[in-house]
């Protein structure tokens, strides 16, 4: 069973339709503007293709498994079959599962939950918070921020070599930087993870809307990423990869679905027989539209070419670094260096400004949403700052004094549907934000900077 939809014969060309391109936001200066989304690493917009797709399918919405009616059939059919289009997507082995989550954290909590017994962690201090915190119940090593991808390679081979005791291991590692958007070497590390005995997870929620992922040429164990980044909303996520520690493990979740036999002992307790196959860590009902979501998006951006996309967006990143070098004051950060191969995701620090403040400007008088602050990464950008975070409602504090650091980022980011103009907006208005600064004065509300509209206009 199918469901039918015109969008998916349509042509797609660069930039990729998205929801969203012509909504227009007021500024505090008076008027209105279209919106510029600079903030992909957050959340992508959706593809117009995903919501074409999602909106053929929702008058069949139905439940999944089990279900003896056409549209619980018809749901079932729609459920498993993208299982098998993420499999495809990730380039999966033959005895790979793909399970649906909610997001990456979640992903990786469930991967968390199903280590083996005195299995060891390695993580580098630059992981986002998503696969830098699952490990709690692990005995986790968390090693120093590399400088060059080859100190990557070898500072995890050394931690490998000298665990004690040698027993089984986990590396988890980012794909693409939400920070610096630079690509880390995974197959690399995969190698040096399994020449020690090691198994590796790749966290590639920055990297699977950007590039290609597949999971047998890299030889990763399992992949993790988020619906909501790869341009398909309603909260669905992957895990996907290795099935044996997912077998093994107790159920992520106890109920229904994830159950194949209950029955009540004579004691009065219950005996339950669990599942084997992914459905063990999907218990409950499914997000159906969530998933379907996923598996639009992997064909539109599979159909839409990756070496096009990359290729596009590569020009993109070079525009913006290009634009933001021009102007004396913006300091990109980087781990790994210019030429370092990175992705649409590039943060920056201004001399003087307070880096809320300045995204605020951004948003108040130009229409361009970006994010500040430490992004969910916070020792990395710790590391690449290096200084202390300022309070998350500081934005009404004091600016830095010209020469000092900014205690927190602004990072701008972006992607498949990006037109060449908001690029050229937003590097229009750092200009004009450094060089003849804000219009408005700025306080704090709610933990949010904003416009001071009780206050004069500067």
């Amino acid at each position: 069973m199918s469901v039918s939809t015109a969008a998916a014969d349509q042509s797609i060309c660069a930039p990729l339709p998205v929801l969203g391109a012509d909504v227009t936001v007021p500024l505090v200066t008076g008027g209105e503007v279209t919106y510029a989304a600079l903030d992909y690493a957050a959340s992508a917009p959706a593809l117009q293709r995903v919501w074409d797709d999602v909106a053929a399918y929702a008058p069949y919405y139905g439940s999944v498994h089990r279900g003896a009616g056409y549209l619980s059939q018809l749901s079932t059919d729609l459920f498993e079959s993208s299982r098998v289009t993420v499999a495809e997507f990730l380039g999966c082995r033959a005895e790979d599962q793909v399970v649906f989550t909610r997001s990456t954290t979640d992903s990786l909590n469930l991967l968390a939950a199903a280590l083996p017994a005195h299995c060891q962690v390695f993580v580098f201090e630059t992981e986002h918070h998503a696969s830098l915190l699952p490990w709690r119940d692990a005995r986790v090593t968390c090693l120093d921020a590399p400088r060059t991808p080859a100190e990557a390679v070898v500072t995890l081979e050394r931690a490998l070599a000298d665990r004690d005791p040698y027993g089984p291991a986990l590396v988890c590692v980012t794909g693409a930087s939400n920070v610096t958007g630079e690509l880390w070497p995974v197959k690399e590390l995969a190698a040096a993870a399994h020449a020690h005995g090691a198994r590796i997870v790749l966290d590639a929620a920055q990297l699977a809307p950007h590039h290609p992922v597949d999971i047998a040429e890299l030889d990763v164990d399992w992949v993790a990423f988020s619906g909501h980044k790869l341009y398909a909303p309603f909260g669905s996520g992957v895990l996907a990869g290795r099935a044996d520690w997912l077998r093994d493990a107790e159920p992520y979740l106890a109920g229904g679905g994830a159950s194949r036999k209950v029955a009540r002992r004579a004691d009065g307790g219950v005996d339950v027989e669990w599942h084997t196959t992914a459905a063990r860590h999907e218990a409950g009902s499914p997000n159906v539209i969530g998933v379907y979501s996923i598996a639009a998006a992997c064909k539109a951006l599979t159909e839409a070419g990756f070496d096009q996309l990359v290729a596009r967006e590569q020009q993109l990143v070079t525009r913006v670094r290009e634009g933001l070098a021009e102007v004396p004051a913006v300091k990109v950060l980087s781990l790994f260096g210019d030429d370092a191969p990175r992705v649409g995701v590039i943060s920056f620090v201004v001399e003087g400004w307070n880096s809320s403040h300045f995204a605020a400007a951004l948003s108040a008088e130009y229409g361009i949403g970006v994010r500040d602050g430490l992004f969910c990464a916070h020792p990395l950008v710790r590391t690449l700052l290096g200084s202390e975070p300022q309070d998350p409602g500081e934005c009404g504090a004091p600016e830095a004094e010209p020469g000092e650091r900014s205690l927190n980022a602004i990072r701008v980011s972006f992607g498949a549907g990006t037109p060449d103009e908001h690029i050229e907006r937003f590097l229009g208005a750092v200009r004009e934000l450094v060089g003849a600064g804000a219009r408005w004065t700025y306080r704090t509300e709610d933990g949010r900077c904003v416009p001071d509209r009780g206050a004069a206009q500067v």
